[in-house]
């Protein structure tokens, strides 16, 4: 039997995540935990002019503070999509490869989702199918609580104000960033960060970075 890792769904997820998703034979989202703040599940980081930039997709307040993530909707409040384009274009319009996939990535932002789960799900996608990364993808039908020996719960781990140090299974491999001469490398940022930068070789960082 093969290993299955278990993830909360992610933003434009860092580089960690994508790791496990390399590393593992099955990937379950987990579809019925209750919204948590200020977490990649609506927020990536990337490295940009000034520095890491946070970007977070807005979502509707849930009436009832127990709402399944699944159900939870994204807000436009904010002119967000565009904002995120503007950075994400800024950031990466000097890196190798982003005039190669910016028209693969720009309908995200141009076409408007209703369910955060479904617009994270639809990005990570996009991500992989790029970064040739092949992943047996199913969600959760109910709170998952109880793991065996070849499942791994991952929900909790990778974390955003947790930082990825206690993570002993990833070793971030240093990789070109177009302000790498400005800040020194940034481990752990947003997939797409690797994926404009390396390209066809992110699926060998990835493999490198996972112990």
């Amino acid at each position: 039997m093969g290993k299955t890792v278990y993830l909360t769904t992610a933003y434009l997820p860092p580089v960690e995540y994508f790791t496990k998703l390399f590393a593992f034979d099955k990937v379950y989202i987990e579809f019925y935990e209750h919204y948590v703040k200020q977490t990649y599940r609506n927020r990536c980081i990337i490295s940009a002019a000034n520095g890491p930039l946070a970007l977070t997709v807005p979502v509707v307040k849930p009436e009832n503070p127990k709402c399944p993530i699944k159900e939870i909707r994204i807000s436009d409040h904010g002119n967000w999509r565009h904002l995120h384009w503007n950075a994400i274009s800024s950031a990466y319009m000097n890196s190798p490869f982003f005039e190669y996939y910016e028209e693969d990535f720009r309908p995200f932002y141009e076409r408007k989702y209703e369910f955060l789960v479904d617009y994270n799900e639809a990005l990570m996608q996009l991500i992989c199918k790029e970064m040739d990364l092949s992943i047996l993808l199913s969600h959760t039908e109910d709170y998952k609580q109880d793991f065996s020996v070849d499942e791994m719960d991952e929900r909790e781990a990778i974390h955003l104000k947790k930082g990825f140090q206690d993570d002993f299974n990833f070793k971030p491999e240093p990789y070109y960033q177009v302000f790498r001469e400005k800040f020194g490398f940034l481990p752990n940022m947003s997939a797409i960060d690797l994926l404009f930068n390396m390209g066809p070789e992110s699926l060998l960082v990835l493999k490198r970075s996972a112990q």
